[in-house]
């Protein structure tokens, strides 16, 4: 069976991803990254979604460099996260160099293990402004990988897909609903707790995604939500 694996960070894009990947005939193995975020739910979410899918095998990464790096919201608890809705340009939540980073990772691990393809979840229609989530980032870092392993030169071709590059929030969670993903394992909000706040950036992209696809978000929040206005 041919392999791919699939950046699986605990959240609803890269499971909605797993959900494809599945579909799409591929033996599954997740990678998931500890990069001194906030909170450790959404590992602990990913590993309940690696589980859920049977996966082939379950990799979960430390890069403390990140937190030691700080400069962002998700890794330094001296800057605050925002909950006044999206911020202007690229906003602090942005982690310099995150993407690049897991998909170089990410397409070592596909060298080694043989897999043919990379899925990732970014989007460059509902999302948070980040440099690293718009599609002619990836096709440079496709080229990239096939340039720098010897799986490429080879012409074992490694391919990064990202199924929901041109979706909207909405148009991904009717995908992942039709492809049975388990969004009520899901977490989404930066600030990590087992209720999800519904006022950061991430918390508000997802809530008006399900209310775009019609549904309502199987996970709880701290504040009320209207799902039918």
């Amino acid at each position: 069976m041919k392999k791919a694996v699939v950046v699986l960070s605990g959240g609803l894009d890269s499971t909605t991803c797993m959900s494809v990947a599945k579909h799409e005939g591929y033996a599954l193995y997740p990678i998931t990254f500890r990069y001194g975020q906030r909170h450790q739910r959404e590992v602990e979410q990913a590993g309940e979604i690696a589980a859920y899918y049977e996966s082939a095998d379950h990799r979960i990464v430390d890069l403390a460099f990140f937190k030691q790096l700080g400069s962002s919201a998700l890794t330094d608890s001296s800057i605050d996260v925002p909950d006044t809705g999206a911020d202007q340009g690229i906003p602090v939540t942005y982690v310099p160099g995150r993407n690049m980073i897991f998909l170089s990772l990410a397409a070592a691990y596909a060298e080694v293990i043989g897999a043919d393809a990379i899925y990732t979840g970014v989007s460059s229609v509902d999302y948070s402004g980040y440099p690293d989530c718009r599609p002619e980032f990836i096709q440079s870092m496709n080229q990239t990988i096939n340039r720098a392993t010897k799986a490429g030169v080879r012409g074992h071709t490694l391919s990064i897909k990202t199924p929901l590059m041109h979706l909207t929030k909405g148009e991904t969670i009717r995908l992942g609903s039709a492809l049975d993903a388990p969004y009520q394992l899901t977490t989404s909000c930066y600030n990590g707790g087992e209720q999800a706040c519904g006022v950061c950036d991430s918390c508000r992209l997802r809530i008006k995604g399900f209310k775009e696809a019609g549904q309502i978000d199987p996970i709880p929040y701290r504040i009320p939500i209207q799902w039918n206005d």
